[in-house]
């Protein structure tokens, strides 16, 4: 989602792993949220979970909701007080609304552009729809903020397996290109995650390949390129590791006391001669010279 409104984020998105998703806008009551989750949890059909939301609301006529259940079902009531240009499009599993839009043709520019997209993931082709919303004149009053949900289609014991894209940009001149940032820094950060999974149950060689990853598609940043430099070390190549360690220990000398702290969580060796051989604060010993 995209809008001028201070947080949007905070109040429209709405979704749990397996069960499905609400996002309730116009002059939204946010109850609709938990309450359409809590019908499509008890069994309703996004449908059946709408009409009940709706019928016990003496205001829908200024309400904008729409629901996707587990199985794919699709229901959206755009109401007939809603400020124009406001109304909503269907697609396959899918409902774009919008309210307070410059042109009527948002909703369906919305559809079409993630229809489109298909076979990008489905972070990227929400994205592909905003940035048809935002060609077709988006918000009459601007841009403020956005953002993002996507939730697992089964639930699981993770998390974060059940919740991978979580992000709002709540204030920011243009927030859908922010938004964009955030999910190219998400994605990076999900790769690193799968390379400590993957570090802490022994198998350096298959972490190192997404530490790899995450640093490859976010090199300047520099907690990725820290735990892929030590990737690199735990690998037995040292010289690249120096070089990647290089970027981190020259912004901050925090990034070096973080390395002689780690010996500690048993993350890496307790080695003096390896810790400096990668920060370069001390050389490997040699037998004294004397002439």
């Amino acid at each position: 989602m995209q809008s001028h409104f201070f947080s949007v984020g905070s109040v429209v998105s709405w979704a749990e792993a397996g069960v499905g998703a609400v996002a309730t806008q116009s002059i939204p009551d946010v109850s609709f949220g938990p309450r359409g989750l809590e019908l499509m949890r008890e069994g309703k059909s996004a449908p059946a979970a709408l009409q009940q939301l709706i019928s016990d609301d003496p205001g829908e006529s200024v309400r904008q909701v729409a629901l996707v259940d587990g199985g794919g079902r699709v229901a959206v009531h755009t109401g007939l007080r809603c400020i124009e240009h406001a109304g909503h499009a269907l697609g396959e599993q899918v409902s774009a609304q919008a309210n307070l839009m410059e042109r009527d043709t948002v909703p369906r520019a919305m559809i079409r552009a993630y229809t489109d997209a298909r076979g990008q993931s489905l972070a990227e082709r929400m994205l592909a729809a905003l940035d048809a919303a935002e060609g077709e004149g988006g918000d009459i009053r601007g841009r403020q903020s956005a953002a993002m949900v996507v939730v697992a289609g089964r639930a699981t014991e993770s998390p974060t397996k059940n919740r991978p894209v979580d992000l709002r940009v709540d204030d920011h001149p243009d927030p859908v290109p922010e938004l964009r940032r955030l999910l190219g820094l998400r994605t990076a950060y999900t790769r690193a995650s799968a390379g400590d999974d993957l570090a802490g149950a022994g198998d350096l060689p298959a972490a190192l390949v997404e530490y790899e990853a995450a640093h490859l598609a976010q090199p300047d940043n520099l907690e990725l390129a820290f735990w892929y430099g030590l990737a690199l070390a735990g690998n037995g190549r040292e010289d690249e590791a120096v070089r990647v360690l290089r970027g981190p220990f020259q912004a901050s000398a925090g990034w070096v006391e973080l390395l002689k702290r780690l010996p500690a969580a048993g993350l890496i060796p307790d080695d003096p001669e390896l810790i400096g051989r990668l920060t370069g604060t001390r050389a490997t010993w040699e037998p004294e010279q004397h002439l």
